[in-house]
């Protein structure tokens, strides 16, 4: 117990030679503040959108109408006995249904362009890709409340106010699913 003793008193003076500095200890770029907040709060930092959007309509219509009309008449005079009978109708039925359920979700960073005067930020970001010769370009823009960054710096689209989403795409796969000439012609002229 003594020997660690004398160990102890022995370092002290070397220690007591070397001035301690709390810059030692913390040295700002290469120390990771564990309690940071690295939500974007300014212009030009950087808010990843998490784009999860779905949207289904259905709409139903249906028309019926019906119109019977009938003329009846008789004719007699002395041996002559005749009747007439003439009679119209028409029917009428048509249904109309329309049926659509879109689902788009995508994640990309967007950069705050504004800051309001309430502290809400306006962002917009684009993402441009090639993907097996299809062109398929995202953009983003809308207005955030810095309440609904989280901590990881992420807010889903449906937080973006006035949100303005953008999904374009041009490339063998796009052109073939549109319809040919012929087609636009006929759907154009009723047919």
């Amino acid at each position: 117990m003594k020997k660690s003793l004398l160990i102890t008193l022995a370092s002290v003076p070397l220690l007591m030679s070397q001035p301690l500095i709390a810059e030692q200890l913390y040295d700002r770029d290469n120390w990771a503040n564990m309690a940071a907040d690295n939500r974007a709060h300014e212009v030009g930092d950087i808010v990843t959108v998490v784009i999860f959007e779905s949207a289904s309509a259905t709409n139903r219509v249906g028309t019926r109408s019906g119109k019977d009309t009938s003329l009846n008449g008789n004719f007699g005079a002395g041996g002559i006995d005749e009747s007439l009978s003439f009679g119209i109708g028409s029917t009428y039925r048509g249904i109309g249904e329309t049926e659509r359920s879109d689902r788009f979700a995508a994640s990309m960073a967007a950069h705050i362009v504004e800051v309001l005067p309430n502290g809400d930020f306006i962002i917009e970001g684009a993402q441009y890709m090639l993907v097996n010769g299809e062109h398929r370009d995202i953009e983003v823009r809308g207005q955030i409340r810095p309440i609904d960054i989280s901590p990881d710096n992420t807010v889903i689209s449906t937080r973006l106010a006035n949100a303005e989403i953008n999904y374009d795409g041009e490339g063998f796969a796009t052109r073939s699913a549109k319809p040919g000439l012929l087609n636009r012609i006929f759907s154009f002229l009723g047919l």
